[in-house]
């Protein structure tokens, strides 16, 4: 039987080219996000969300620029060290795993997604993240 070892570069090795980081329907906060990205750019919540939010329905998702680039983009993410949790989880995240089919989908817009993954190493790996709350240091 495998190890519950899994390393994440056998699954995923981010290339910071950028892709996740246009469209895609936007980046949903949580609170725990607005405060962290709020301290690091050196700004209160409330100021944060007014200039650098919009409402999706009843939840606040990062600003995207004309281009559909998200806000904190250029050329690279300028808040990577307290980026959001849905940035943090990708390309691991429910509505990507919910089929394996759509991990090979999204593997043709983002290069650092590998292919030659077997479905249920994935699977194991995901619930392996969530069950140690690997997301949030």
């Amino acid at each position: 039987m495998p190890s519950d070892n899994i390393d994440p570069i056998a699954l995923f090795e981010c290339r910071q080219c950028g892709r996740c980081c246009n469209g895609y329907g936007g980046t949903y906060l949580d609170n725990r996000d607005i405060q962290r990205i709020a301290k690091f750019i050196d700004t209160d919540p409330a100021g944060f969300t007014d200039r650098f939010c919009k409402m999706s329905g009843q939840r606040l998702l990062l600003a995207q620029r004309k281009d559909g680039y998200c806000i904190f983009w250029d050329q690279l993410c300028t808040i990577h060290p307290v980026k959001p949790l849905m940035c943090r989880k990708w390309p691991f995240l429910e509505s990507i795993l919910v089929d394996p089919a759509n991990w090979l989908i999204m593997a043709d817009s983002c290069p650092g997604i590998k292919t030659e993954v077997d479905t249920e190493i994935l699977k194991r790996f995901v619930r392996l993240m969530r069950s140690c709350n690997w997301y949030y240091p």
